[in-house]
């Protein structure tokens, strides 16, 4: 497609066999040449064997989605060319293990029987007859070429070297798929030396092994001419400033530190685990060091050394919300995170903080459901659930991050807002944002503002008690904001339940208590909607006179500004409602920007929640819906078609969208 900037490059294998840590190379050595990239990752829920890719895009201008097409295929196992060779783009390559092409498709037992017919119906051929040339011959016979490599010939010459045996250095054929690609276009082979020492870091073997790799994988790719013949050329971009280079877990786990939450519980899960271990790898245990334990220690070092954050992984999701509660009743901002069946079982312990009016905060990674559904596969399909989730009504807000640069910001504002106006705090994110990477300028920690909201503390507890005032933990105030102690804080004593209770905590079922409860914590909504600025609940991007509205929420933000850019160079004006909170829902905002236009949503999941969200709040209905729930993300390329057909008058009132692997 030769209207969407940038290029598109495709690593595939079977599970467990270093797909991640390729892309990462790769990715790596585009930023050291000052490219911004963007990456998603597919895998099988298994842990060896199953068939994983890794797409990336990259330009010299930033990208911030990707698409199901590829300039470089780069295959080190059978299935991923059997699965992808029509993916291919104008002048693409195809780089493959020369030994695997007699390989028939009746052997390969990873294939779904279903693709495995619908290759056989395409080509015409039993499918015991298929082999892996058909399917080459296939991709040239569609312009795209083919550069066979010989695996075995590279492992021999650094297993001569070195005296490793091939069958441990067949763990490198990773690094030769992404080594031929780079010498392909041109790139250095000691700058990829460099990332690949920026990835293994310290594994001083590990480093010098794969470097002999590339090296051997550059000559072979230069001895057969392959460099001559492929047309893509990289050059080293003049680029003075550091890319930070991460996914959705790390920008989360960032945030999370960045405004001060110190204690993180969780139970693992996919694709939520990760924010988890990134936060264990860098937590300080001993908070409190002192002097006599540490008499070598300098006291300012004492002090540096304080507050960092631990991590605790509990027996069960149950555990770890009501942990994270039990900390945040302390006065430690707590936070937990989780994944589809796992805020399933939280939900109890979502309804004791909202009754107790707990500042937690949970991060939800959509996934595909229900039940165990997709465990590894990206969906918006749990909107109404986080909004509603829990028996009886008590107030929560819901933040929608829409890339991952956007997910660290609203990590902290998670934090400010559950102190604020003393509730529950939902960060809904998903698979894409999770496991997706991108290069961003870096997070400017400037922006921060901390805000604990309405706590007392021991002095003022102290003058209330000399004139006579009980501490009510639940008093009834005009803002229903009430005054909040930390456990254990002098002349303060309240109860705790899951009972309804008055403004000491004590248990009533007094009727007129109730109604002025319930009054109380649900009109903190009516606040939130009047506090909060407009710009940190949705972003307009506004133009004149726009062909198209699209409304949107979380992770399809990337893919449709880039889809804006891409028509706009082809004289369409779109403009794109992104909403961030989506409860309390910007109602009147959405109306105010909605009303009399030409509006479509687009969303990643069946029924178009947010679609439903908007008419029942404003009564508005979207002229067209594009959806999508094969659990893969909504790509560029795609949207592309659906959108194009939508401006020219040929589209249905819904589009559902198909693609990826």
């Amino acid at each position: 497609m030769n209207n969407i900037r940038g290029y598109s490059w495709l690593i595939g294998g079977a599970q467990g066999t270093g797909i991640e840590r390729g892309a990462s190379i790769f990715t790596s050595a585009l930023a050291l040449w000052g490219y911004r990239v963007f990456g998603k990752r597919e895998y099988y829920s298994n842990i060896m064997g199953e068939h994983s890719y890794y797409y990336v895009r990259f330009d010299e201008k930033p990208v911030r989605s990707h698409i199901e097409r590829y300039h470089i295929l780069a295959a080190y196992d059978v299935e991923t060319v059997f699965r992808h060779n029509l993916e291919g783009l104008e002048g693409s390559a195809i780089i493959f293990n020369q030994l695997h092409r007699n390989t028939k498709l009746s052997t390969i037992h990873t294939i779904e029987e279903r693709l495995a017919h619908d290759i056989s119906a395409r080509l015409k051929k039993p499918i015991n007859d298929i082999t892996l040339q058909d399917i080459l011959d296939e991709a040239e016979s569609l312009g795209i070429k083919i550069f066979p490599i010989d695996y075995n010939e590279i492992l021999s010459k650094v297993s001569a070297k070195t005296k490793e045996p091939m069958v441990v250095l067949t763990r490198t054929n990773n690094v030769i798929a992404v080594s031929a690609s780079l010498a392909l276009m041109g790139y250095s082979l000691e700058s990829l030396q460099d990332a690949i020492a920026y990835v293994f870091e310290k594994r001083k073997k590990v480093v010098e092994l794969n470097m002999l790799v590339a090296e051997a994988t550059y000559e072979q790719v230069k001895s057969k001419g392959y460099d001559n013949s492929f047309n893509i050329k990289l050059r080293k971009l003049n680029k003075n400033g550091k890319f930070l280079l991460v996914n959705g877990n790390q920008t989360v786990a960032l945030g999370k530190l960045v405004a001060g939450c110190r204690f993180q519980t969780y139970y693992p899960i996919t694709p939520a685990s990760d924010e988890s271990f990134f936060l264990e790898d860098n937590e300080i245990i001993d908070l409190q060091p002192t002097l006599d334990e540490y008499p070598l220690i300098q006291e300012s070092k004492i002090l540096d050394n304080s507050g960092s954050i631990v991590v605790f992984q509990t027996e069960d999701e149950i555990a770890a919300i009501t942990a994270a509660t039990g900390a945040a009743l302390t006065g430690v901002r707590s936070s937990t995170s989780t994944s589809g069946p796992g805020l399933s079982l939280m939900v109890e312990g979502l309804g004791w903080a909202g009754i107790n009016e707990v500042p937690v905060v949970i991060v939800h990674y959509q996934r595909g459901g229900p039940s165990t559904g997709l465990p590894t596969r990206t969906e918006q399909g749990d909107l109404r659930f986080v909004i509603h989730a829990g028996h009886g009504e008590f107030p929560r807000i819901v933040l929608a991050s829409g890339d991952i640069e956007e997910a660290f910001y609203d990590t902290i504002r998670a934090f400010n807002y559950a102190e604020r106006y003393q509730l529950p705090v939902i960060l809904l994110l998903d698979k894409y944002i999770a496991n997706s990477v991108v290069t961003l300028d870096g997070l400017d920690t400037k922006r921060i503002k901390i805000d604990r909201g309405f706590v007392m503390t021991e002095k003022e507890l102290l003058r209330s008690k000399e004139i006579g005032e009980q501490y009510k933990r639940f008093k009834f105030t005009e803002t229903g904001i009430s005054p909040r102690v930390f456990a254990g804080t002098k002349y303060a004593v309240y109860w705790a339940t899951g009972d309804e209770h008055d403004e000491l905590g004590h248990i009533t079922e007094d009727p007129v208590i109730r109604q002025k409860m319930m009054e109380k914590r649900m009109g903190k909504l009516s606040l939130i909607e009047k506090e909060i600025p407009i710009e940190e609940r949705a972003s307009y991007f506004k133009v004149d006179k726009p062909n198209l509205t699209i409304v949107s929420w979380g992770s399809t933000k990337g893919t449709i500004i880039d889809l804006m850019e891409v028509l706009d160079n082809e004289g369409y004006k779109i403009e794109f409602l992104q909403v961030r909170m989506v409860h309390p829902l910007p109602a009147s905002f959405i109306n105010s920007v909605l009303a009399n236009k030409n509006w479509l949503v687009i969303e990643n999941n069946y029924s178009a929640q947010l679609a439903g969200l908007i008419a029942e709040k404003t009564g508005l209905f979207p002229r067209y819906q594009i959806v999508k729930y094969n659990g893969r993300q909504i790509s560029l390329d795609e949207l592309y078609i659906a959108v194009k057909r939508v401006l020219e008058g040929k589209a249905p009132e819904r589009q559902v969208l198909e693609g990826g692997a």
